[in-house]
């Protein structure tokens, strides 16, 4: 049982975590870009778009059709599609592209966003302490786990990497981009749906209105002025002793 447990305000809440997904954004995309730069991403994008245009000016075609513009289109011109990307996926050149550009936008997207969550998540609240994050600092927040003692980096690291980073973030977005691809179908929905409500219904469901991260390392967010947090459990229960014993001598029998 956590002792006298101080909840940081749901405002507060927010509020630090719109600024710490603004500067978590930021980072991301700029590890993404350098990652793109590092590893030939533009060059194989462009690879890809010229054997596009190449079949769709040949088969007199455009193959970057939206939904509404590809329901329209008649008999003629729903063969002239199917026989420009027949030709495509023949095109050995046009294959490896496409290929390199699916796999690498997993594999920037991925280490973007993992380097952005370890950098803002995991090593900046090692160096502040308690687990702040910036946003967590500038709004006066803390991360302490439920027992009262305060968070270790074990623990952090569970947080920020199995709940925020695998389960809260890489999920979804492998989810949606399958759903762009079109090689996911209904499934992406609705998972991405579970998601959304087993996070609500933990954020209403629990006392210290935690969500997934929180119940995956069992921590809370308090308020930083006002909690009391311990640095050991040991610690937690000498001063839990001490003050049943002061309150059980005020006491008039």
């Amino acid at each position: 049982m956590i002792y006298d447990l101080q909840k940081a305000s749901m405002w507060k809440r927010i509020s630090a975590f719109l600024f710490d997904g603004i500067l978590l954004g930021i980072v991301a995309v700029l590890i993404a870009w350098l990652l793109s730069l590092a590893l030939g991403y533009d060059g194989h994008r462009e690879r890809l778009e010229e054997r596009y245009a190449y079949y769709g000016q040949e088969f007199d075609i455009d193959l970057h059709l939206s939904l509404n513009e590809y329901e329209a289109l008649d008999e003629a011109g729903l063969s002239r599609l199917n026989a420009a990307y027949d030709a495509l996926s023949k095109d050995q050149d046009a294959v490896r592209a496409y290929a390199m550009v699916i796999q690498l936008t997993i594999l920037i997207t991925t280490f973007a966003i993992l380097l952005a969550y370890l950098s803002m998540e995991f090593f900046i609240p090692l160096r502040l302490g308690h687990g702040r994050t910036l946003g967590k600092k500038i709004f006066g927040l803390a991360l302490m786990q439920t027992d009262g003692v305060k968070i270790r980096s074990v623990t952090l690291f569970i947080r920020t990497f199995l709940g925020k980073f695998t389960i809260e973030t890489m999920i979804p977005v492998i989810i949606i981009l399958m759903i762009y691809w079109g090689t996911i179908g209904i499934v992406g929905p609705i998972v991405l749906l579970l998601i959304l409500l087993v996070e609500a219904g933990v954020l209403i469901g629990t006392r210290t209105n935690a969500l997934i991260h929180d119940l995956l390392a069992n921590t809370v967010v308090v308020d930083y002025a006002s909690q009391m947090i311990f640095d050991t459990r040991e610690d937690m229960i000498r001063f839990k002793e001490q003050a049943a014993a002061e309150a059980a001598a005020r006491q008039d029998y």
